[in-house]
């Protein structure tokens, strides 16, 4: 006991901090979000999709802004206005991309065409990428995740659905240029694109996410998810006014990595935003930040790392633990077959009462 004591000082700091935490919903709430996070390797999600952003981005803009500045030839003022509501989409670089659109106008059609095909190559490396993401983060096993040409087809869906976003809410950044921007328009027009934010990311959670997740699942992350997005393009535009105006050299690396920054926070924000979902549909709280004892959450949410390694349905696997008292039966809501993972989730459709208290008897197991 003397020695011990010795030992674990530091582990009853942190055994009374985590007691604490699992009190109070709060933040029982947002630790189990941050621990579920790492438990799905986000950091490697996040670096994933945000080297597919950023290959999207570029092309993404030039040819936006090339056709808003065609549709806007006749009209010089209504063009640049065009042209500056897009470049506010990207606050660090958007505006050294329009400026040099009229490269692009004096090129041939093929160049058009190439930018076209990039965009098209980008935006569904993008999609895919999300995809994966959105499977990883709701553990889906192997059988249960989209084949190839279903993939292709949420592809396109997404395509469209990014596209149409862009269109929306680069209009409505110009709006804010109504009226010689007085208050009430630059408001109105915060205020719409945020709500367009919180839609789009409905939408694409929708496209990306498993069909047998319900769509009211995914709002509280699409709320977080548009807040944040209208957050950081505020932030990036005010960052561009005060801190990046300048044309030094140092001023390049610092537009450049602060692009990257800034679509990796968005990146970061969306899959936090995903998580939240999860966490929320499937009660994945309180989680201990050290063990034993695990919670009940703890439980789940290793099921649900280990289910999602099933790759065909020949394959079954089965999580059961031994550190329940013996009197307890498994959680309704900690699943332990790959069945009980796949969508509906745990969440949506508890697991049936009528199993044994020792988890035996599951159909189709040994």
């Amino acid at each position: 006991m003397r020695g011990q004591a010795r030992m674990n000082p530091v582990e009853t700091v942190l055994r009374r901090a985590d007691a604490a935490q699992q009190r109070h919903t709060a933040s029982a709430f947002v630790f189990g979000v941050i621990k579920k996070f790492g438990d799905d390797n986000g950091g490697v999600l996040v670096s994933n999709l945000a080297y597919a952003a950023f290959v999207s981005i570029f092309p993404l803009l030039l040819i936006l802004a090339t056709t808003l500045g065609l549709l806007a030839s006749g009209n010089a003022a209504l063009r640049q206005q065009a042209l500056d509501a897009v470049a506010n989409q990207v606050p660090m670089i958007g505006h050294q991309l329009t400026g040099n659109v009229h490269d692009l106008h004096r090129s041939s059609l093929i160049g058009l065409i190439i930018g076209i095909v990039w965009l098209i190559w980008g935006t569904a490396r993008l999609a895919q990428a999300g995809i994966f993401t959105m499977a990883q983060v709701w553990n889906l096993p192997g059988p249960a995740r989209p084949g190839y040409v279903p993939r292709l087809g949420r592809s396109v869906l997404f395509l469209a659905v990014l596209g149409l976003g862009v269109i929306i809410t680069t209009l409505l950044t110009g709006l804010a240029s109504f009226g010689h921007h007085a208050q009430a328009f630059v408001w109105l027009s915060d205020a719409l694109a945020g709500l367009t934010n919180i839609g789009m990311y409905l939408i694409g959670f929708r496209v990306l996410t498993p069909k047998g997740v319900p769509a009211r699942k995914l709002l509280p992350g699409a709320i977080l998810g548009g807040i944040g997005w209208t957050v950081l393009q505020a932030l990036g535009t005010y960052l561009v006014r005060n801190s990046l105006s300048t044309d030094a050299v140092y001023g390049v690396f610092a537009t450049v990595l602060g692009l990257i920054a800034w679509i990796y926070l968005g990146v970061e924000v969306s899959v936090y935003a995903a998580e939240v979902n999860v966490v929320l549909s499937r009660r994945l709280w309180p989680r201990g930040m050290i063990q034993p004892p695990l919670t009940e959450a703890d439980r789940a949410s290793m099921a649900l790392q280990a289910l999602q390694n099933q790759r065909r349905p020949e394959q079954h696997v089965k999580v059961t633990y031994d550190d329940r008292p013996a009197d307890a039966g498994p959680a309704a809501t900690t699943p332990e077959t790959p069945e009980e993972v796949a969508p509906p989730a745990p969440g949506d459709a508890a697991r049936p009462e009528t199993a044994p208290a020792d988890g035996r008897g599951q159909a189709g197991q040994p």
